[in-house]
């Protein structure tokens, strides 16, 4: 069956327009008030978002959903998605609510709901609020309506929290970091809490003004970061997206440090310590050969999934592991959080570079990434993958890549693109393969 609203990671999509309406979020508090509306307690939904103008109207109409059907709501104002996940099970809420639209631009939004446990909901759950969306729900009486309000430690709690990640004895005094926060939802807390465990903090991204989150800053736009960190003398840069889930690094000398370099590094060091579980880390099909030739070389096993943090977390625990995440900087720690955590993994970071007493350039590069390359092409129609001359095409790279590399072909899930990455130790084979089946691919449209 398809799906109208929920995609990999919630609801997404340009504010007041398609399925980002504030229908859509009335629709969703009612549905989902009613599906966890379980048990004959004061049921309980948190709701936060990040920095973005639509998050007004989004909000004021997912409480209006929630409290019609007799859930009260407790709002944290613009607080990082891991954060509210956290909240959701600290204050034993039955629901929780984060309105962002992540890395996207400001004209986006969306909506993302965690499970009294601080997980984000099955596909079992987000069907049947999908399917109870399309129906008219009952309403509370009048004296069962649901009531309102805003807490001010929010920010507060969180910033404890993640503290506690680290070690009592790990201090960063001596630390020059620049913190690139998007404009985004952990514009106050990642700054507070670096400049709290000691470190000289210098900031960027940090005066929202509803239309500026992601824009020219953050992970996804790498410049400003990096200019600030080499103006600065700083040791190390770190850039968050809109909400606050991923985390994209920046060594003394302007480098890019990536999400499988962060892994690769704390899975090395949790495995030191004999903290590390499942035997190895957990990351998508796009993480590069480096990273699983790296853990290979520390006894550690790389177990891969498809695209999308949420199966990055399936099988986390599923298979018991404590580390994972995806190249692009989602960073999951569950010893520490249950959704990704740019601001932990960030802590993780600093941590160790403390501890290493070495430069970042000297920590943070563990492997060399082999060449890699992906390219999307569009077709018109079909089914191009089941093509003859496609498939042909598909079997030689895969001859041609053997034991020297990688080869990934997926659709995409939203448009009409095939993605073809391929990686291995000879750039120009892997050019070659990926421009053979891209040519296949339109022959075939």
């Amino acid at each position: 069956m398809g799906r109208k609203y929920f995609g990999t990671d919630g609801i997404r999509g340009r504010a007041n327009d398609g399925v980002m309406t504030a229908e859509t979020a009335l629709k969703v508090g009612q549905a989902a008030g009613r599906h966890f509306l379980r048990g004959d307690h004061r049921h309980r939904v948190v709701i936060g978002k990040d920095t973005r103008l639509s998050g007004y109207m989004m909000e004021n109409a997912l409480v209006a959903g929630f409290t019609s059907v007799g859930m009260d709501v407790v709002m944290t104002g613009p607080l990082p998605t891991p954060a509210v996940a956290l909240l959701t099970r600290e204050m034993r809420a039955d629901l929780g609510v984060m309105i962002s639209a992540s890395h996207n631009p400001f004209e986006d939004n969306g909506i993302k709901l965690f499970g009294p446990d601080g997980f984000k909901l099955s596909d079992t759950d987000e069907l049947a609020i999908e399917q109870a969306m399309g129906q008219t729900q009952q309403l509370a009486q009048g004296e069962d309506i649901g009531r309102a309000r805003r807490i001010d430690d929010a920010r507060g709690r969180y910033i404890h929290a993640i503290k506690q990640s680290l070690a009592d004895e790990i201090r960063l005094d001596g630390l020059k970091v620049v913190v690139d926060c998007a404009n985004g939802a952990a514009y106050h807390v990642a700054p507070s809490a670096i400049w709290e465990l000691g470190a000289e903090v210098t900031t960027i991204g940090v005066t929202p003004n509803g239309t500026n989150i992601n824009a020219g800053v953050g992970s996804t736009a790498l410049d400003a970061v990096k200019e600030r960190v080499i103006a600065e003398g700083a040791d190390i840069g770190i850039a968050l997206d809109g909400d606050a889930d991923r985390l994209i690094v920046v060594d003394e000398k302007g480098q890019t440090v990536d999400g499988d370099q962060i892994m690769a590094l704390i899975g090395r060091d949790y495995a030191s310590k004999g903290i590390l579980k499942g035997g190895g880390v957990v990351a998508t099909v796009m993480s590069n050969l480096g990273l699983e030739r790296f853990l290979s070389g520390e006894g550690l096993d790389l177990l891969r999934t498809k695209v999308g943090d949420r199966y990055v977390l399936e099988a986390m625990r599923a298979g018991g592991y404590n580390v994972g995440g995806e190249q692009s900087g989602h960073m999951i720690l569950l010893d520490h959080a249950t959704t990704g955590d740019g601001c932990i993994a960030a802590l993780q970071v600093l941590g160790a570079l403390v501890r290493s007493g070495k430069r970042a350039s000297e920590l943070l590069h563990l492997f060399d990434p082999v060449p890699q390359l992906l390219k999307n092409v569009r077709y018109a129609g079909g089914a191009p993958l089941e093509n003859a001359a496609v498939k042909q095409a598909i079997a030689e790279a895969e001859g041609a890549l053997s034991g020297k590399g990688r080869l990934v072909i997926r659709p995409s899930g939203t448009e009409p693109v095939i993605r073809v990455m391929a990686e291995g130790d000879n750039q120009a084979q892997v050019e070659q393969v990926v421009d053979d089946i891209c040519s296949a691919v339109v022959a075939a449209g």
